[in-house]
């Protein structure tokens, strides 16, 4: 696959990796089954159809905007790009803690006070990846998880212990540098997405059985998750926590 094949495309794909019927799953997503099949053929999928459909897919919202070509509502994006340096500080001082520990930094996230005031444009235009091949919609599902090249190789590194330069990043999104299984394997485990449903989406073949996530990852993926609404000072906060949590059990 190496241009846009449209979003209708895409999700037959994933329901015939599934091995689920367009009627099934319009039931399942409580969606109209003449809306759905036309979406199959081809129709554009309005903004309430992708949210209905990321629950049902076991997708998070934003990742169903991104790969429909969508314009994503502001009530997915990050509030504060400035707190993308932030992020892998975060995943880095988590990964130091037992599961237990890491949880309590995903509650600190999630306990911290929201602000309203959402960014009007949260990522340089400069570095986004343009639409249409298959790596762009992977780069541009961890752009909405608040990441820029650097952050993507940093927090890749930690979490699969296998390093890709973070201007592999930048081509991997342009479509300079091809998908392959093990790029493929690694996006699944930072975006907590099966790797065969991504293999599916993206149309890579896959070399071997994909592995499962080590277990020394758990919870660092939601705790990714959990920061996107806070801002660059309290996402620093959430960092500077977890790196006194883990001092502590070093002492201990």
């Amino acid at each position: 696959m190496t241009g846009y094949p449209g979003f209708g495309v895409l999700l037959a794909q994933l329901l015939d990796h599934r091995d689920l019927e367009a009627g099934a799953f319009a039931h399942r997503a409580g969606v109209p089954e003449l809306e759905l099949t036309g979406v199959l053929a081809g129709a554009a999928p309005s903004p309430l159809l992708l949210r209905q459909l990321g629950p049902a897919l076991g997708l998070r919202d934003v990742d169903v905007f991104v790969f429909a070509e969508a314009e994503v509502p502001d009530d997915l994006t990050p509030l504060d790009a400035a707190a993308r340096r932030w992020v892998p500080y975060v995943v880095r001082h988590a990964l130091g803690l037992p599961p237990e520990k890491r949880g309590e930094s995903s509650a600190l996230a999630r306990s911290l006070p929201r602000h309203g005031c959402v960014q009007s444009q949260p990522f340089p235009q400069v570095y986004d990846p343009p639409v249409g091949p298959p790596g762009a919609f992977l780069v541009r599902m961890l752009r909405y998880r608040n990441l820029d090249w650097i952050g993507m190789a940093r927090i890749f590194l930690y979490l699969t212990g296998r390093y890709w330069s973070a201007a592999t990043y930048g081509a991997v999104g342009t479509g300079r540098k091809p998908l392959t299984a093990d790029l493929v394997a690694d996006f699944g485990t930072v975006l907590g997405i099966p790797v065969r449903d991504l293999a599916a989406l993206t149309g890579t073949t896959l070399s071997e059985e994909p592995r499962d996530p080590a277990p020394s990852v758990a919870g660092i993926v939601e705790l990714i998750w959990d920061v996107r609404p806070l801002t660059a000072d309290q996402v620093r906060q959430v960092s500077e926590a977890a790196a006194a949590m883990r001092s502590g059990e070093g002492q201990r």
